[in-house]
């Protein structure tokens, strides 16, 4: 049946995500002990779910007291988030490995196209200083696929990556260079360079290195040092199998497996595909968990399916992969 899930997961197309989402959400209510419990609690029969908005969203935090699993499995991994103490880290059992490599790397590839055609370079310090770090697995991963021999981490190695990537440049390698945003900072605050083939992906966290700045802020810092148009983001989570691509001006697209809706701050069960509100999210490669999470952010979605990250909920914790925006 895992082959069966994963070829349905991963060519689903718009006309036929609402049928799999809810045959996921049956699946995993009928097998995923706290998600029943709580859909239970809402009063919310399964029988009654016909579509999408109608779907109960489960709250991210129950990821930091509950152990999140659909069917009983022995983990081959466990993510963790970041955070000052362990009882406050979000833990994510995998049941499949293979299951995020092949929604991580397809979902890159339908963006940014093969591995192969990078030099791929991370900068994720914080991320690489812990064990269980999902973006530091995926980002490895990247790295090994795409074979080029300057592909690879640094740390704090900052004028060996201004070397490297002087060399990459005369090259014309077409190069990307994802990092957490303080690293990049302190980055460009040393080093700065024109880019024109490299391409430059944060993915959030401040981590209380630097004052806060919102998202436009760091991105035009970053333009200005580097002499490119654009920065490119990244949005994911520990508590995800799946990850969002911004390429410009923080509007970020899903793969075809994963779907950002809103909910009312007032009404959480008040679910709507466009507007603003509290961010829910779909992502169907998270079959061995819940596909079906309300997050602490709060955003946009725009009448494409795009969406953007307008800050955080109040009263939420502050993520280590977040980054403060207006």
């Amino acid at each position: 049946m895992g082959e069966e899930w994963n070829h349905k997961i991963f060519s689903v197309r718009e006309a036929g995500f609402e049928s799999l989402a809810i045959e996921i959400f049956k699946f995993q209510f009928d097998n995923n002990p706290v998600y029943r419990a709580y859909t239970k609690a809402l009063h919310i029969n399964p029988a009654t779910i016909t579509g999408l908005e109608q779907i109960p969203f489960l709250p991210i935090r129950f990821f930091k007291s509950h152990p999140v699993l659909t069917t009983l499995f022995e983990p081959e991994l466990v993510f963790e988030s970041s955070g000052t103490t362990p009882g406050n880290r979000s833990r994510h059992f995998l049941k499949d490995l293979s299951l995020y490599e092949e929604s991580f790397k397809k979902g890159f590839q339908n963006f940014y196209g093969p591995e192969k055609d990078w030099c791929i370079i991370g900068l994720l310090p914080s991320y690489l200083e812990r064990k269980n770090s999902s973006l530091a697995f995926m980002v490895d991963k990247l790295i090994r696929s795409s074979e080029h021999p300057q592909s690879g981490f640094y740390l704090d190695e900052y004028e060996k990556l201004f070397s490297e990537l002087k060399g990459l440049e005369n090259r014309k390698q077409k190069t990307l260079l994802i990092g957490v945003t303080f690293a990049l900072l302190d980055f460009a605050e040393k080093y700065s360079m024109p880019l024109r083939y490299t391409t430059i992906m944060e993915t959030g966290g401040m981590k209380g290195r630097k004052k806060e700045m919102i998202r436009q802020e760091v991105h035009e810092v970053l333009k200005m040092k580097f002499g490119v148009h654009t920065i490119h983001a990244e949005y994911g989570m520990t508590e995800l199998l799946s990850q969002a691509y911004s390429k410009e001006e923080g509007i970020y697209y899903c793969p075809s497996w994963m779907k950002v809706m809103l909910r009312d701050e007032e009404d959480p069960l008040w679910v709507k595909k466009s507007g603003t509100g509290a961010v829910n999210i779909i992502d169907l490669a998270n079959l061995y968990s819940c596909s079906f999470i309300a997050t602490d952010d709060a955003g946009k979605v725009n009448d494409n399916g795009s969406f953007e990250i307008l800050g955080r909920m109040d009263g939420s914790d502050l993520r280590g992969c977040s980054l403060l925006v207006v």
